[in-house]
Parts: C-alpha cells; sequence; structure tokens
C-alpha cells in the first residue's frame, strides 16, 4: 500500500502490529512509545519528512485513549500533575514545531538531535536504576505490585479501585501537589516541574511525542514519583499536547509549500489502531508487572536507538 504523503509503500497490517508491539509495553511506563515509532519509521520505512513528526502525534491522539480510560478507571488518574504538565508543555510544543520545520529538516541533523535526546532520556533512567541502593524495606512500587499480584491468585480478576490503590489528593496549590498513594504521601514541586515540563515540551515538539516520553522517566527518576501513578497523567499531558501540535503542524503546512508539513493522516491512523490496543493492554497489565521490569524495558529502547542514530552521523 501506497503512502503518498510519506512517500512510502508499506503493507497496512505492519503500522498497527508495530505499534501494538511497542504501545503495550511503553504504556506501562506512562509513555505512549512514539519516542521508538519515530525511529521506526525514518529508518525502517524511509520517512524522513517533518511530517514525520505530526504523523506521530496523529499516532498519539488516534492511540492514548484507551490507557487513559484504565487508568482512570482504576482510580490512578493524578489530575494536578496532568494540568500541570500541560499548562508547561503545551508552548514548548508549538515551539518546538517551529525549530523542526526551519533548524532541523535534514534527515541525519534530526537523527543525531534525536539521538541526543534518547541517550539522556535512557542515562537518567539507567542511573536511577544502577545506582539507587537497596533497602530492606519494600518500596511502594514493590508494595503496589506484590499488591497487585496477590489479588489476581486470589480472586483471579482485578477489582476497581480500593483505598490504598487509588490516588487521594490531599493539597493542590499553584506551588505544591500533594497527593497519597498506597499509603505514602508524596509532594510535587509544582512550579519546577512545570518550568521542567516548558523545555521538555519544546523538545518533545520537534521530535514529535509530545513531551510524555521525556517527562515520565523524570518525574520517576527526579521527582521520585512512583511509576503507577504517575503513568496516567504522563499520558494524558501527551495526548493534549499532541492535539496541539497536529492542530499547529497543519496550520503551518500552507506556509512551507515546499515541504511536507502535514501529517500523513491514513498511515497515523493505522499506527493509532495498533497503539490503541496495545495501550489498552499494557495499562490493564501495568499493576501486575514489576516497576524494575518496566523501567528496563524503557531504558534498553532508548539506549539502543540512541547508539544507533549517533553512530549513523558520527561514521
Amino acid at each position: 500500500m501506497y503512502f503518498p504523503v510519506a512517500g512510502i509503500e508499506v503493507s497496512p497490517i505492519v503500522p498497527p502490529l508495530v505499534a501494538f508491539v511497542i504501545s503495550f509495553f511503553t504504556s506501562m511506563g506512562g509513555v505512549s512509545g512514539a519516542f521508538l515509532l519515530l525511529p521506526f519509521q525514518v529508518s525502517v520505512l524511509g520517512f524522513t519528512s517533518p511530517a514525520v513528526s505530526s504523523t506521530n502525534q496523529l499516532f498519539n491522539i488516534v492511540a492514548i485513549p484507551s490507557g487513559v480510560y484504565r487508568y482512570i478507571k482504576e482510580g490512578r488518574m493524578l489530575w494536578p500533575l496532568t494540568w500541570v504538565v500541560i499548562i508547561g508543555t503545551l508552548p514548548g510544543v508549538l515551539a518546538g514545531a517551529i525549530v523542526r520545520i526551519k533548524y532541523l529538516p535534514d534527515p541525519k541533523n534530526f537523527k543525531l538531535f534525536a539521538g541526543l535526546v534518547l541517550l539522556y532520556m535512557g542515562g537518567r533512567l539507567l542511573k536511577d536504576l544502577a545506582f539507587t541502593k537497596k533497602s530492606g524495606t519494600p518500596t511502594t512500587e514493590e508494595r503496589f505490585q506484590q499488591r497487585g499480584k496477590k489479588q489476581a491468585q486470589t480472586t483471579g480478576s482485578e477489582a476497581s479501585c480500593e483505598h490504598l490503590s487509588c490516588i487521594t489528593v490531599r493539597q493542590w496549590t499553584p506551588t505544591r501537589i500533594v497527593y497519597d498513594f498506597y499509603g505514602e504521601t508524596f509532594t510535587v514541586n509544582a512550579v519546577g516541574l512545570m518550568a521542567l515540563s516548558l523545555v521538555v515540551g519544546m523538545v518533545g515538539g520537534v521530535y514529535g511525542i509530545g513531551g510524555g516520553a521525556i517527562i515520565a522517566p523524570f518525574l520517576v527518576s527526579f521527582f521520585g514519583m512512583p511509576v503507577y501513578a504517575v503513568a496516567g497523567a504522563a499520558l494524558m499531558g501527551t495526548f493534549v499536547t499532541s492535539v496541539a501540535g497536529v492542530v499547529f503542524y497543519q496550520l503551518l503546512a500552507p506556509h512551507y509549500p515546499g515541504m511536507v508539513i502535514a501529517p500523513d493522516w491514513l498511515l497515523g491512523f493505522l499506527f493509532g489502531i495498533g497503539g490503541f490496543a496495545g495501550m489498552y493492554c499494557g495499562a490493564r497489565l501495568q499493576k501486575f508487572v514489576p516497576a524494575k521490569f518496566i523501567k528496563w524495558i524503557l531504558v534498553v529502547c532508548l539506549l539502543f536507538t540512541a547508539g544507533k542514530y549517533i553512530w549513523a552521523f558520527l561514521f
């Protein structure tokens, strides 16, 4: 099947199948999978124009709602965090779209940029995994995962929202967010998170991922938040900023007639169908999977792709 906007020919079965596999694993960490889908489009399919960024964001729009639905149903959507991320990320995504079109239209330069972004993300998570000392007391993430495992063994099914496993917001002000999750209270600096989100949004806008793939590792490693509590908020933030990104790219397209900027709607929709199914399954099974395993999946994917891009640019 030929996709004229992307300028590629591929079987219509391949995009949804690839998106399903990627999204199934990455959605457990609050990441849509767009950060890995883009290298697949660029390196495997040969889709290298700036339109690949907007197509990637279109994938987010179609795929993410299923994962968000699961987290809302299980009471693990931290809404104050979602809105802080959106407010900070949104203007950055729009600025990033302009940077992508004006300064990084060359596929080679864009690959170097993408490689450095992925390398930094992978390095942050690797540091968190390799150098965090193990204490005798189980962490919140470990206790939550053990609860889900026992629940599945004893009842053979999942409960909707139990008191401990749900997120309870205690305080939400312009400067901080306080919430309870599985018997522990967490405090987040809202101002610092918003500032970080602005930078993340710009990088995400250039890369075409909406920013969620970058903000989720930061929330876990830098802010010390449990991955089970931030995944839903990160996905929702990615969804909203991706909508803005696609609209912005579409509006910019007429002003750059010699460049393919607007998304490939058919290709993005096919990727989105697979991602929709993958995210639902991933979000549903997340609580039964150890947080450390989820993080290692992200680290391996990030560092492998980063190394491939940077090596290709240098040699």
